[in-house]
């Protein structure tokens, strides 16, 4: 596996986004790491604590994170959108209000939102800066949007030993605050490291099938779980 790998592509999107499975199998193995602290409970509680009337998320997958934060704040106005529609009907079932939209190119209005989100997702789109102009363009004056993205470090102990290198992509939390900051005044940035347990081999395999067959054939036999450290940063902008 290459260091830099090409995440944008529209092919490899749609397929890696075709169905909802390649999603909940990398999600399932994630978990709080030694500060007990998990990175989706970090981006909720900054979207609930910014108040937000009306919020917009961009690549909302399964729409587990739409809907807990409607589950803690039901009076927001929350619309989610994603490219694939098996993922939009997805949140859909979660009864989220959701649409078929490009990052690029969103359906809506000039200051039509005071809350955006994108969570794992930057480092997919093939134009990152469009993509951050829109969403400056339907967020309001004061509006904030509220990111997270991995580290180069994340989970490379489980890419190393499946003979791969770490993953390099173009919106990591290294350089992240500097490519918001193109586009918004104020960035603040938490990290967070957190832990990937495979409950066995064949786990962590399946894992990695999921964006790299070649690595999960390579990766070496071993018995019992095996953890993995990932690293993680939740950034705000406005």
């Amino acid at each position: 596996m290459d260091s830099t790998a090409d995440l944008t592509g529209s092919d490899h999107v749609a397929d890696q986004y075709a169905s909802t499975d390649n999603l909940r199998t990398r999600r399932d193995v994630w978990g709080p790491g030694p500060e007990g602290v998990s990175p989706v409970d970090v981006l909720r509680t900054l979207v609930i604590a910014s108040h937000p009337a009306r919020l917009i998320e961009i690549g909302c997958g399964t729409g587990a994170f739409a809907r807990s934060v409607l589950d803690e704040a039901p009076g927001i106005d929350y619309v989610a959108t994603d490219l694939s529609p098996a993922m939009v009907a997805a949140t859909r079932a979660l009864g989220v209000t959701a649409e078929v939209a490009s990052s690029d190119v969103l359906p809506f209005g000039d200051d039509s939102f005071d809350g955006a989100v994108a969570a794992w997702m930057l480092y997919h789109v093939p134009d990152l800066d469009g993509t951050l102009r829109e969403l400056r363009r339907v967020l309001r004056d004061g509006g904030t949007l509220h990111v997270a993205t991995n580290g180069r470090e994340h989970l490379a102990g489980l890419l190393r030993a499946a003979g791969g290198d770490a993953l390099v992509t173009q919106f990591m939390s290294e350089d992240a605050a500097e490519v918001l900051g193109r586009h918004f005044e104020h960035v603040v940035q938490r990290d967070v490291e957190t832990r990937a347990t495979f409950a066995d081999h064949a786990t962590a395999c399946a894992y990695l099938a999921t964006f790299s067959p070649t690595l999960a054939r390579s990766l070496p036999h071993f018995e019992g779980p095996r953890t993995y450290a990932g690293h993680t940063a939740v950034l705000s902008a406005h």
